[in-house]
């Protein structure tokens, strides 16, 4: 069995590429099933109750969403941390960083349950569901189940960053895959075999939640750990904390950002659809159109969000530790994978989306079909350039300017796309909405390569 000290050492004289391959290959196996289940779930939902259910789960993607926002702030976060201080070889450091994120983490998962407990019948309203949509009770059954998987999905999702952090990717992997197996088991029992519909769905995902959570802790708390989760024995400190907020506070606005992005689409959805599609219900059908392109989307988004993970700890060890040329090497080896795969979404989503509509929605409407072909192609337009972006981003908290990172950040999910999608919609209406989406990623795509090569640059050994 590898040596837990060497499972650190190795991030600063194995060869980039190996390294690459060796961390991102379990991460992306681990993100991909994350995200399979999440479309099994919709698949599942779409084909055992109906599509107005698929536009209930669009409903309350805001709320999921925010949820990520604070994982990702104090998960990916702490992860940062961890590897640069393991770099430096400050491990007790490391170690408290591991035990403020955990707390921060449960902390902020126990607030946001009881805030959308108390709150959530005024919420769904102002999610985007026009008045008189049949969407918002499939919403509502759903997310009141949602509330208490909460704590187990920021905890297992944070821990999951810290324990890769420490040189582990397959041990987050194998929380992954243990989540999203069970998750794909219980759908089709629950919702088919014992007829609970969407609650039944709920019921499944929090179950898998749970098990992943008990998984990484399991690990974090015992001994083959390079660090040790001591929850009990941490030294509270306002630096660490502040530390923890600047290095996931990109990611977190990217989350927060995108959360409020797709409150202003599921509006523009209910707004625009029954207009353009010319159907009573065209509002909700532009719900579940959306839920479709977005759940497609993230199939390709995952495997990079993967390789991102798995590059992060090769970044920010190799950073701390002065070594500039690994730290290009990766950057571009991730970079180039990437836009890859990002390039294979493209296609697909250009030539193929009847497919897609297809595994979904066997027996969707008519309207359900024209918005979700017609909108996959417009939002797909330039997705090949999002690999790129997604690494970049995080290319600039590993060298220490979350500042740039937040600011590109804020490009796509709010200065730009924001008022493309007020401006779009009310020139082209439904469709103009979905063209914001390209249109944003395409300016931010040009103002990042301009940033990131200048970056690269400075980084001289």
């Amino acid at each position: 069995m590898q040596n837990k000290d060497d499972a650190a050492n190795q991030l600063g004289v194995k060869p980039v590429g190996e390294l690459l391959l060796k961390f991102s290959i379990p991460a992306v196996s681990g993100m991909l099933v994350n995200a399979l289940y999440n479309a099994v779930d919709r698949v599942f939902v779409g084909r055992g109750v109906n599509e107005d259910a698929l536009g209930g789960l669009s409903l309350i993607m805001p709320l999921i969403t925010i949820s990520m926002a604070f994982a990702m702030l104090f998960g990916v976060g702490s992860a940062n941390m961890i590897s640069m201080r393991l770099g430096q070889r400050k491990k007790a450091e490391a170690e408290n960083a591991l035990n403020h994120g955990f707390w921060l983490l449960l902390a902020s998962s126990v607030f946001i349950s009881v805030f959308e407990y108390i709150f959530l019948d005024d919420l769904l309203p102002l999610l985007g569901a026009r008045e008189g949509s049949r969407v918002i009770e499939s919403a509502r059954d759903y997310f009141k189940i949602i509330i208490y998987g909460q704590p187990f999905f920021l905890v297992g999702f944070g821990l999951s960053h810290s324990t890769r952090a420490q040189g582990f990717p397959v041990i987050s992997m194998i929380g992954m895959f243990l989540g999203a197996v069970l998750n794909t088991l219980l759908d089709p029992l629950f919702i088919f075999a014992f007829g609970w519909g969407v609650k039944g769905a709920a019921l499944a995902t929090i179950i898998s939640q749970a098990a992943s959570a008990i998984w990484m802790l399991y690990f974090n708390l015992g001994n083959r750990a390079v660090i040790n989760l001591r929850p009990f024995k941490v030294s509270f400190s306002k630096e660490i904390v502040f530390s923890i907020l600047g290095f996931g506070s990109s990611q977190f606005l990217l989350q927060f950002m995108m959360s409020a992005v797709q409150l202003l689409l599921n509006t523009s959805m209910g707004w625009y659809g029954a207009k353009t599609l010319g159907a009573a219900n065209g509002g909700d059908s532009a719900l579940s159109g959306m839920n479709i392109i977005g759940t497609f989307t993230m199939l390709f988004f995952m495997p990079v969000f993967g390789i991102n993970q798995g590059a992060q700890p090769i970044l920010g060890y190799n950073y701390g530790a002065g070594k500039f040329n690994r730290v290009r090497k990766a950057y571009l080896y991730a970079a180039a994978v990437s836009t890859c795969i990002c390039a294979v979404g493209f296609i697909w989503a250009q030539f193929f989306p009847q497919t897609v509509v297809r595994i979904f929605a066997p027996d969707g409407s008519e309207t359900l079909y024209q918005v979700t072909v017609t909108g996959m192609r417009i939002a797909s337009l330039v997705l090949p350039l999002n690999g790129f972006q997604i690494v970049s981003t995080n290319m600039f908290v590993v060298t220490g300017r979350p500042k740039i990172s937040i600011l590109l950040s804020l490009m796509r999910q709010c200065i730009v796309i924001i008022p493309a999608i007020l401006i779009f919609g009310r020139i082209w209406g439904l469709y103009g909405v979905v063209a914001a989406i390209p249109f944003a990623d395409a300016i931010t795509f040009t103002v990042t390569f301009i940033l990131i090569i200048r970056e690269l640059k400075k980084l001289k050994d």
